[in-house]
């Protein structure tokens, strides 16, 4: 996915770009990110949308080094429409040669075909919402998937040639134990990825799983339980050579995720489809979360912008701290004194005097007690900068 024939880049235009696809076959009980039932027809005129809003936003577009199709569920899509995205994509935007280009997969929603239509278009990262190797589960998660379609999916993204597959995995679910999660960590280690991320089930207002805990017909494991399967993902992953570069990432060499970076090191970045979210010139610009809506502005050619901020010094800061804190390595002394003007070393000496910090002369990060307890550390640290 190269051009050759692109005049020169400014190099003040955006490099990295997402795209969003809604639709799902069903909604998963923790879910609140914005998605919708795959309709045919609503996904032919979407997909006809999303090709509209490139054309408009591709003049803001540098050499792309990352593009990152997420959903929802992407491949819930069928191969023509997907292929005409990523023509699309190929045509509108001039892309680096090693440029990272990563779609998320339900493993319920991939087959040889479809694996082989994404490689030939240019993708080479799967990021596998595998979440359980076990099937009660997914049940109770509302997934679409079994373990063996798990196996399938993997067998069937590799044969296809794509060589650098990320997995998601849950931890805090109602009913697992520690063994389960054991067994969870040890079975993705045995699949050989280049890439595992571990989350921990949230009840978000709005979902299921927050009506279901809410009214005790489930429950999650006890907080100490959850921590202990946080730390034994830790230290087995990094037994297994992975790199542990992000609260929630792990990345075996040369493998981290160059999208989601430029997202914690605030970078800008692009956002196309309905719900898609931009960091433009100093903007958080959010797109309409209404499918109708956009589908009528995109009609008129028009952006279909929901809301944008104007990020103040304030605001930037916030963001430097709680983004930066999210990378293992941590924050910048050197560049949080020369571009901020702050002394993060004097502001952090509580935290870091208390153990939920640490410092090697040039970073500020969180300690391993922190990690855990991290949006209390940065609540602590806003405090600080406040004084």
């Amino acid at each position: 996915m190269t051009h050759t024939d692109r005049p020169s880049i400014d190099a003040s235009l955006i490099d990295h770009l997402y795209i969003h696809i809604p639709f799902c076959m069903q909604k998963c009980i923790y879910c609140d990110f914005f998605s919708i039932p795959y309709d045919e027809s609503l996904a032919l005129q979407y997909s006809s949308a999303l090709l509209r809003e490139i054309a408009i936003r591709e003049r803001i577009a540098g050499e792309l080094q990352t593009i990152y199709i997420g959903g929802g569920t992407p491949t819930v899509m069928p191969p023509p429409l997907l292929m005409r995205l990523l023509n699309a994509l190929q045509a509108s935007f001039p892309i680096s040669p090693d440029a990272e280009i990563t779609i998320e997969i339900n493993p319920g929603t991939i087959d040889r075909e479809k694996a082989r239509a994404l490689r030939d278009g240019g993708i080479n990262r799967c990021s596998i919402g595998v979440q359980s190797f076990q099937d009660r589960e997914l049940k109770l998660l509302g997934r679409i998937h079994d373990v063996s379609d798990v196996i399938a999916a993997i067998e069937a993204i590799r044969r296809s040639g794509i060589g650098n597959l990320s997995f998601d995995l849950m931890y805090g679910i109602p009913g697992q134990t520690q063994n389960s999660w054991k067994h969870n960590v040890a079975k993705a280690i045995e699949l050989f990825p280049e890439h595992i991320s571990i989350y921990e089930l949230t009840p978000e207002k709005g979902t299921r799983l927050y009506t279901l805990l809410a009214r005790n017909r489930i429950a999650k494991p006890h907080e100490d339980s959850i921590v202990k399967m946080y730390y034994h993902a830790i230290d087995r992953l990094q037994e297994a050579g992975f790199t542990h570069y992000e609260i929630s990432n792990f990345a075996k060499g040369g493998f981290t995720c160059r999208h989601n970076l430029n997202y914690w090191n605030r970078g800008r970045y692009i956002g196309i489809g309905a719900g898609a979210h931009s960091f433009i010139e100093d903007r958080r610009i959010k797109n309409v979360s209404h499918i109708g809506e956009y589908l009528r502005k995109l009609g008129d050619n028009d952006l279909a912008v929901d809301e944008t901020v104007e990020i103040t010094c304030d605001a930037a800061i916030r963001e430097f701290v709680f983004l930066g804190l999210r990378k293992m390595e941590g924050l910048n002394i050197k560049e949080f004194s020369n571009v901020l003007g702050l002394d993060i070393v004097k502001i952090s000496e509580e935290l870091v005097a208390d153990g939920l910090l640490e410092s090697d002369g040039a970073h500020i990060r969180l300690s391993r007690r922190g990690v855990v307890v991290s949006n209390t550390v940065i609540a602590k640290l806003f405090e600080e900068l406040e004084k």
